[in-house]
């Protein structure tokens, strides 16, 4: 029996929008359906007061594979907004990520051969391989970067003692010894004029899309609505747990508006002291360089997850976790209809640049030669 659309795709965020638009623009038939009330996924804004408000944290696009770049310009005109987050550490304000300034700031040193010295003498009693991100760090930075600025911020962040977490999580970091702070060495870097929504809206144009669906509470009626369905909420949860839950970090954004033009001065600012519960202040309005009366701020707490309660936000990719989702993927494997995709689908880390990398490469995979 003929079925009513080609592909089924589930979840409206930029991996299922991608291959719904791809899809579409290649003649097949998409339902697109998304539990959230409002399409966008994570990359979710919404406008308040003239403010672009970042609802699930803050999203900085960056690439430097020319591509996607000009993928995604498509569908927003993006501004030149470099990240340039600052730590607070009890007052004491340092540059980010870790570079010459943060050097000076710390040690007084002004050449980066003064630096590596600090830095190999405080690291000298990691021996061999790093086994965790604390050694990792260390081995990074030394000791007193370590102890004020990665210690108490990532036991916040990953609500673990940094030496149960695996050393990659700390590689992801830039350790410069120039006096340059933007956060991301990639060629092209910049917010959407107008906020993410837009180009959300731009890709499922005149796709039929169906919020507020609850796709694994009536997973074989989908199903049998489409020859193929594309897949990405988390793995564990399209099999029901049955080899028990993934661990994700997530975290809760508390939005506060302030009836005054700038609250820190700054788009991101990250506290990295243990005893301040929150992990960072976003300032939304810095991402647009906009000149208001008011602003907007949130503050980003750290939550224990607990599958069906909190949103999974960030894999966990230690081994005991890899291990578990290893045994998810080989039943993955043998699903004929159904395509596993994103952050929660595929159990790894992608920044947006990576997601759309990886959503067009599947397409390309439906697609006859």
């Amino acid at each position: 029996m003929q079925k009513p659309y080609d592909f089924l795709i589930v979840g409206a965020g930029f991996f299922g929008s991608i291959c719904a638009r791809e899809l579409t623009n290649q003649g097949y038939s998409c339902l697109v359906i998304e539990k959230r009330n409002h399409i966008a996924g994570n990359c979710f804004t919404e406008k308040r007061d003239d403010i672009h408000l970042h609802v699930y944290g803050a999203h900085i696009f960056h690439t430097s594979n020319e591509k996607v770049w000009n993928w995604i310009n498509q569908y927003a005109k993006f501004n030149h907004y470099t990240n340039r987050p600052i730590a607070n550490y009890k007052g004491e304000l340092f540059a980010l990520p870790f570079n010459m300034w943060t050097f000076n700031q710390l040690w007084n040193v002004n050449t980066p051969a003064e630096a590596q010295k600090i830095i190999a003498e405080q690291g000298k009693d990691i021996v061999g391989e790093p086994q965790n991100l604390e050694e990792q760090a260390i081995r990074l930075v030394g000791k007193d970067i370590y102890e004020k600025l990665i210690k108490g911020y990532t036991a916040k962040q990953w609500m673990k003692d940094p030496k149960e977490l695996p050393k990659e999580i700390i590689k992801r970091l830039p350790v410069r010894y120039t006096f340059d702070t933007n956060y991301f060495n990639d060629r092209y870097q910049g917010i959407p004029e107008g906020g993410y929504t837009q180009i959300f809206e731009k890709l499922l144009e005149g796709i039929e899309v169906r919020l507020n669906v609850d796709y694994l509470a009536d997973k074989s009626t989908y199903n049998a609505m489409a020859n193929k369905v594309i897949y990405t909420g988390p793995i564990d949860s399209y099999f029901n747990y049955q080899f028990g839950e993934l661990e994700y970090k997530t975290t809760r954004f508390d939005h506060v508006k302030h009836d005054y033009p700038n609250h820190q001065g700054v788009a991101v600012m990250n506290y990295t002291e243990a005893e301040i519960p929150y992990t960072r202040i976003i300032e939304h309005k810095h991402f647009d360089f906009n000149e208001t009366p008011s602003t907007w701020i949130s503050y980003e707490y750290p939550e224990p997850y607990k599958a069906e309660v909190t949103e999974p936000y960030y894999p966990v990719n230690d081994q005991v976790n890899n291990e578990l989702f290893q045994q998810y993927r080989s039943l993955a494997d043998q699903e004929e209809q159904v395509f596993f995709g994103g952050r929660l689908g595929e159990y790894k880390y992608y920044d947006m640049h990576q997601i759309i990398d990886r959503a067009l490469t599947m397409v390309e995979t439906f697609i006859p030669a």
